[in-house]
């Protein structure tokens, strides 16, 4: 079969990857999705073909059918067209819409979506990258971000100590460790009070801002008026585990006005499958920016946890590439990251990313301040080289000492 496609910028398009043990109809496939999660049914009625329905079908915009290799099972691509009046305008019925039913429907995967300029309106980050790098007064190099680590079990006033030495070393955001929720010893309230004390006491030893993204958790109908709250306290950045809570409750955050940070928890859950669910690219890149995510955290391909290069690929270019009207998200690949991986990340990446890590700063030799240094020394160096050939310990201990432990890449 010779592949078709149909481009249809006033529907969402959606395509999906759709395997089968055995030979199918491709077009009769694409139209049951097509109609079945629009305005088919699979018995007709009195109702059924009304002129009415049909700026509400679905319709078949592409089928391509990949060669089939013994032992393997066929692999189909349709594309399907669906009217942006069917949804309300947000993510849940968004997805109720492309993927609701027959996501039980065997193995079916879905592999992108685009989307109406029309339908992006007022949608997508309200800070986006260059937002962020205002607030932070960086504008053109990439930026640093720590996670607290450990996180859960400390206090307040031990996390705020923590920021403070974090930020001295330069690093542009610090973030809650999203497994870190709001329990008695560690109050949210208390944590924000303690890092924005100790982040106002680095800046005027520094000169430089760095922002604190507190983790929003508890019950999700309590969570817009706590993000109220703590917005009037002085918050300057909001973690939350988007898939946990929904990305309806993501798009509802992003009224409030203060930058929104997701993070992948659940991911390999929803996308972990190569035969069912969504792709990465989908779900941490194209919906977390339409929701309203500022910055979104990934794993990278050669970290500790670590993504298949072309999928971590596929989220950044969902995250910066022309989405009409939307703002570019800041990709912050993470998990195992540390300063001889710079030149590998900058390569890819680019200018427009936060390099986010962990123990990659907690476990250098000298502290958690000299691991951030070592980050901010090893991005001026590879702007400047490219590579870390040359760079002297004389000139920059905190770096040497930080790629004799952990390596170049």
């Amino acid at each position: 079969m010779v592949a078709t496609f149909t481009h249809r910028p006033d529907l969402i398009q959606v395509t999906y990857k759709v395997l089968s043990d055995k030979l199918i109809d491709p077009e009769k496939k694409a139209k049951e999705i097509a109609l079945g999660q629009t305005t088919g049914t699979w018995t007709s009625n009195e109702l059924s073909g009304k002129k009415k329905l049909a700026k509400h079908t679905g319709v078949v915009l592409g089928i391509d059918e990949h060669t089939h290799v013994a032992g393997k099972p066929y692999e189909y691509f349709l594309t399907i067209g669906f009217p942006p009046a069917n949804t309300e305008g947000d993510i849940p019925s968004l997805l109720t819409m492309i993927f609701g039913k027959i996501s039980m429907d065997g193995k079916i995967r879905v592999e992108s979506v685009l989307f109406p300029d029309d339908y992006l309106k007022g949608k997508g980050p309200r800070f986006g990258v260059p937002g962020i790098r205002e607030k932070v007064g960086e504008t053109e190099k990439p930026l640093t971000m720590a996670i607290f680590k450990p996180c859960v079990g400390l206090t307040p006033k031990e996390l705020g100590a923590m920021f403070y030495e974090l930020a001295c070393g330069g690093m542009h955001l610090v973030k809650d460790d999203e497994i870190l929720p709001d329990l008695p010893f560690c109050p949210t309230e208390e944590r924000l009070a303690a890092c924005l004390e100790a982040g106002v006491r680095a800046k005027q030893e520094t000169g430089q801002t760095t922002l604190y993204a507190v983790n929003l958790t508890g019950s999700p109908s309590k969570i817009i008026p706590k993000a109220r709250k703590l917005a009037k306290q002085g918050a300057q950045c909001f973690l939350l585990n988007v898939l946990s809570y929904g990305y309806g409750l993501l798009e509802e955050l992003r009224d409030i006005g203060i930058p929104l940070m997701a993070h992948p928890a659940l991911a390999g859950a929803w996308c972990g499958s190569t035969e069912t669910g969504l792709s990465y690219a989908v779900t941490l890149g194209s919906l977390m920016r339409m929701g309203g995510a500022d910055i979104v955290l990934f794993p990278s391909s050669y970290g500790t946890v670590a993504l298949p290069a072309a999928d971590a690929k596929a989220i950044r270019e969902a995250l910066v590439w022309n989405m009409g009207p939307l703002q570019k998200s800041f990709p912050a690949p993470s998990a195992g990251i540390h300063p001889g991986l710079i030149p590998q990340i900058l390569k890819e990446y680019g200018s427009d990313v936060i390099i986010n890590a962990g123990g990659g700063v907690h476990g250098h030799p000298k502290g958690a301040r000299a691991g951030a240094k070592a980050f901010r020394q090893g991005i001026n160096w590879v702007i400047k080289r490219g590579n870390f050939g040359g760079v002297s310990e004389r000139e920059f201990p905190e770096l040497t000492a930080a790629l004799r432990l952990w390596g170049k890449s």
